[in-house]
This record gives structure tokens, sequence and C-alpha cells, in this order.
């Protein structure tokens, strides 16, 4: 029996697309052959990254608006040392939001100053900064959308005339947003998109030009443009199956619908974690995350029988961060309603027994 998946990534995907990639590390389209092992070369797999890009774009409402759509490797991870190595002449800025604002402001500082304009490490990182006076003398400026270990997330933007970076790994093609506020940002594919394995990258090629031109060529953003996301050997399963989400993410109806769907399951869990005796909200409910919800149990409340509980029910990886602890229920765009209202219904349940 397939399970409830809260994973916070690598995450759930949607059962089309699951049959679909399955089918093609088969056989691809009837080629004989499986679609890992066909040359990135082909013209079957560029017809497979030229429809993948041309999706991201489609998908952000960036279509002949000056950006690129890349599919790189390496995670955010690598995109927090490549946005600093492509971009920074002297110093950034940084909205420090949590763990993976630390590892980007870390690798930053490799390349030049680091400003920290705002923090909420002050309260564990349950809420957003907000109202700071962005310089204008930066080089760019640096955000998290979505924090994945907290729950919170950006409703609003900062706003900057230097060029906005945004690591948007959690909460990539989850909700309208006007994209084009954005210089470049990226996204790890292993939450809304794909299986881990490939990086998406969308910059403005107007800043493509401006970049730094002695960096490495593997770290270099114009040399992975230049060859059409092909300067080494991408990773085609995870590029394959990121297009099929991205497909179905457009027969869903795109962002547009999928933010509804995303917006009714977060209200129906943030509704009972509010209402339900035996929990209480980790962020902050003006910053609150709709792709991960983070709770903890009320205080004198012992946990070992709702664990129990929603291990029994065929729940899977509700369990919070070790840095937040409690729970934390990721609900990507995959995830169903009836997974939410499942979730909800064990929480109620295990009210009864307080």
């Amino acid at each position: 029996m397939k399970k409830h998946n809260f994973s916070a990534g690598p995450s759930i995907l949607p059962a089309p697309v699951m049959e679909k990639a399955a089918a093609a590390v088969q056989e691809l389209n009837g080629m004989g052959l499986s679609l890992i092992e066909i040359s990135h070369r082909s013209k079957e797999f560029i017809a497979i990254m030229e429809k993948a890009q041309a999706l991201a774009l489609e998908l952000t409402g960036l279509t002949d608006k000056g950006y690129k759509a890349l599919f790189l490797q390496g995670g955010a991870s690598t995109q927090f040392l490549m946005t600093a190595a492509n971009l920074m002449k002297s110093k950034a800025g940084y909205i420090n939001t949590g763990a993976w604002s630390d590892k980007a402001i870390k690798e930053a500082k490799r390349y030049g100053e680091v400003i920290e304009i705002a923090s909420s490490k002050d309260k564990n990182f349950n809420y957003i900064p907000k109202g700071q006076d962005i310089p204008s003398d930066l080089d760019y400026l640096h955000i998290t959308t979505n924090n994945t270990i907290f729950g919170t997330q950006f409703h609003e933007l900062p706003q900057t005339d230097v060029p906005l970076i945004a690591d948007m790994s959690s909460d990539i093609f989850s909700r309208q947003f006007d994209y084009s506020a954005f210089d470049l940002f990226y996204a790890g594919a292993q939450k809304n998109m794909g299986p881990a394995g490939t990086t998406l990258v969308i910059v403005k090629e107007s800043l493509l030009a401006q970049m730094n031109t002695d960096v490495p060529s593997m770290l270099s953003y114009n040399i992975h443009a230049d060859k059409g996301s092909m300067f080494n050997t991408p990773p085609v399963f995870p590029i394959y199956t990121s297009m099929l989400t991205l497909e179905w993410l457009k027969e869903q109806g795109g962002l547009q619908a999928i933010e509804k769907h995303n917006q009714a399951k977060a209200k129906l869990v943030y509704d009972e974690i509010d209402r339900n005796a035996a929990f209480e909200g980790f962020a902050a409910k003006e910053d609150r995350s709709y792709m991960n919800a983070t709770f903890n149990l009320a205080e004198g409340v012992d946990g070992t029988a709702f664990d129990a509980l929603w291990n029994a029910a065929n729940i899977s990886g509700l369990k919070g961060h070790r840095s937040v602890g409690g729970y934390r229920a990721s609900i990507y765009n995959a995830l169903s309603l009836e997974s939410a209202q499942h979730l909800v219904n064990i929480m109620q349940e295990f009210e009864k027994t307080l």
C-alpha cells in the first residue's frame, strides 16, 4: 500500500509521472533502448532537455522575457557557491532565514564581503524578517524563499534595486509569483520537480553578460548557458522526470491551480494545529510555509502514543528536523488533499486520548 508521504525531500511525485518515468527506464518511446542508456547528444534527449527548459520558462511566465533555463548538477549546495563565484565583485547581501541561508552565506564569504541584511536567528528562525533597507551598492541580494526546516516562507519580496537572487528549492512551482522580479533563481529538483540529481537555474540573460569571467568551467553559468546545459553529461533520468512533472503541472492548470490546491491543504493542516489541544505551531502565523508545516507537542503532552499512531496509519516522513524537533508535514504539489485530511484525522484521534 502506498504511504502518505510527508517527507521533506526527496519527496512525493505525481503517480502518472512515476509510471511514465519507470516505463522509460525500460524503454524510451519505442526506441528499443532505455532512457538511461541513450546518448545525451541524441536527438531524443536533446528534445527532452529543450522541452524541460521551455516548460520551466512557460510555467514561471518568463517565456520570451530574456531568461534562460539551465538544468545543472550539484543541488542547491553547489548553487550557494556558483552564485557568489559568478556575481560577487566586492560585496553581497543575504537575508538569513535558516540553515540553508547560513550555508549560502558561508560559501559566499569565499568570494567577498557578505552583509547580513537581516536575520531571524534570534527566535530560532521561526519568522521572516521584514522592512529592511537594502543598500544600493550590493552586487546582489540573496534570499531563501521557503525554509524547509523551520517552516517559514516569504509571502512578500524585499524591495531592492540590486539583482535579486533566490534559492527556491522547496517552493518552486508551488504558487503564482512575479518571477521576473528575480534576476536568478535556482531549485534542487527533489521537492516539487523530480528525483535528486538535477538543479534548475533560471537566469536573466542580461545578468549573464555582467558575470565574472575568471570562474572554473564547471561553475560558470555562461559556459553552461552557451552549451545548453550540455557542457558535461547531464543527469538524464532526473531531467526527464522533471520534464514529466512540469507537463503534469501544466495539465493541472499551471501555477494558478496548484497554488489553490496547496493553500487548501495548508489551511486544513494549520487549522487543525491551531485547534487541537495536543499541538502548537512553530512558525509565526503570518510567515507560515504552504510547503512545510512545522509543529510541536503542547507542553506536557507525551508524543509516544502519537508516534505510534501515525506510523501505524501508513504515514511516512512526519518527524521534524533535529534543530526544531516535533513534526513537519511537507505538503508539496503532488501530495493529495486526501493525505492532508488523513493526517488531520490522526491528529484528532490522538487528541481524544489526552
